[in-house]
């Protein structure tokens, strides 16, 4: 027989490659990789293995991804809410942010989020922050994987003094974590309003010259919109497009406000869009035209935005929300089905990240991030169609185990890589701080 480091069977396994759910099947992992992938009789008279998991009542599918997000703000979850974008951030985040950021901080918020996104079943994030060189400790200490880019502001902070100096870090982030397991690396022009056009060329072309991701917030609100046709002359996206900025290296966050034809551009660039609709709705920005942008070949795909303006990390309600929310929006019950926002949270997430070739399905080769899923909840029965169940009834309490890189990260619900109780002890002591500010 052959050896397996573990095998995960499930009564259903989803792979993302193809339309029809595998039924009582299984896939088998050595050390990061998926060796096979086929029914569950096979693979155990194929393979002898110490670590079997999973069972009748469990689905298997690619681990989600999280393709927007600001993971530290987890720390200032609910500090405050209720208001608009502009006024939200203006007035309250960017001043307490001031006060706060540094490695130290940065370290044990990433902690924090790591924590609360493995057990909801997410593998893999996109991140937008600063001091991300911490973060990436961080996330390697908890074993997940992660975009993470270095965000790049016109106005000083306490990371930076300026344009030029944002680029430098995140030039520096590039090439520390080029080459990483894990890590991804990223260059995060903010968003319009904050990065002006020469910093958004100069992020483009670095982006470029190192071929890694790109990440900014694009048409998030009708403030933006106006403001930057004001300044320029040109809607955000065209504004950005002129810049170069639009290419299939970007992954935009919102995306919500735009014009005649944009949809059609962001196809045309093959820009990624990570739609965020539980923060859009929060923060009154309106609701981005996703099923149309699918309709013209975007890539869509699924974010949380940072948990100060969400409030929680949890792509399953997110893809939950999105499924109904465009339903309503359009008056049409077939739009953004449940086999589409599955993919949105798994396999169109990791294409629009440049990761497809490593993760995103369920095949021989790809390296074994996944997700198993129990089904044998009240609210999951009974079950007649799995993708309806888990995009409409299951919720993140349901994930049962989590590997990344073929390691069990969470069993049993239980984070295994890292102590809980010590990173929810560090966030109590963070929180007795900021409430002192």
């Amino acid at each position: 027989m052959e050896k397996a480091d573990l095998i995960l069977r499930a009564r259903y396994v989803l792979t993302m490659s193809q339309e029809t759910p595998l039924e009582h099947a299984a896939v088998a992992v050595r050390g990061p990789e998926i060796v096979a992938v086929g029914p569950e009789r096979e693979l155990l008279e194929r393979f002898e293995t110490s670590l079997l998991l999973g069972d009748e009542h469990s689905v298997l599918l690619p681990g989600l991804i999280n393709a927007h997000t600001h993971a530290p703000m987890v720390y200032l979850r609910g500090i405050a809410d209720d208001l608009p974008l502009r006024q939200w951030l203006q007035e309250h985040i960017w001043p307490i942010e001031g006060k706060l950021l540094g490695p130290e901080f940065i370290r044990d918020a990433t902690e924090l989020a790591c924590l609360e996104m493995l057990k909801a079943g997410i593998t893999t994030y996109n991140d937008m922050y600063f001091f991300e060189e911490d973060a990436a400790a961080s996330v390697k200490k908890l074993g997940m994987r992660a975009v993470l880019g270095a965000g790049v502001l016109d106005f000083p902070t306490r990371v930076a003094s300026g344009t030029r100096e944002y680029l430098q870090r995140a030039e520096e982030l590039i090439r520390n974590f080029k080459d990483d397991e894990l890590i991804t690396p990223s260059v995060a022009p903010h968003a319009p309003y904050s990065c002006g056009p020469e910093g958004q060329k100069q992020a483009a072309r670095m982006a470029e010259h190192y071929g890694v991701p790109l990440h900014v917030h694009l048409a998030e609100t009708e403030w933006e919109h106006q403001e930057i046709r004001r300044l320029y002359g040109k809607s955000p996206v065209r504004f950005l497009d002129s810049l170069g900025v639009l290419s299939e290296r970007t992954l935009a966050a919102h995306c919500v406000w735009g014009e005649g034809g944009e949809i059609e551009l962001l196809a045309k660039r093959k820009v990624g869009v990570a739609h965020c609709p539980k923060s859009n709705l929060k923060l009154a920005s309106g609701i981005a035209p996703v099923a149309r942008m699918l309709e013209e070949g975007v890539r869509g795909c699924l974010g949380t935005d940072g948990a100060a303006s969400n409030n929680t990390l949890d792509i399953l309600a997110e893809a939950s929300l999105a499924a109904r929310l465009h339903k309503a929006a359009s008056g049409d019950p077939t739009v953004l089905s449940a086999p589409e926002v599955l993919k949105m949270a798994t396999l169109w997430g990791a294409q629009s990240l440049g990761l497809a070739d490593r993760v995103g399905t369920i095949q021989v080769g790809k390296e074994a991030d996944l997700l198993l899923l129990g089904l044998s909840a009240p609210h999951l029965t009974p079950l007649y169609n799995i993708h309806s169940h888990l995009v409409y009834a299951a919720r993140a309490s349901d994930v049962r185990a989590v590997l990344v890189r073929g390691k069990v990260l969470v069993n049993d619900g239980k984070l295994l890589s890292a102590d809980e109780g010590e990173i929810l002890e560090k966030a109590r002591w963070w929180a007795r701080r900021i409430r002192s500010l």
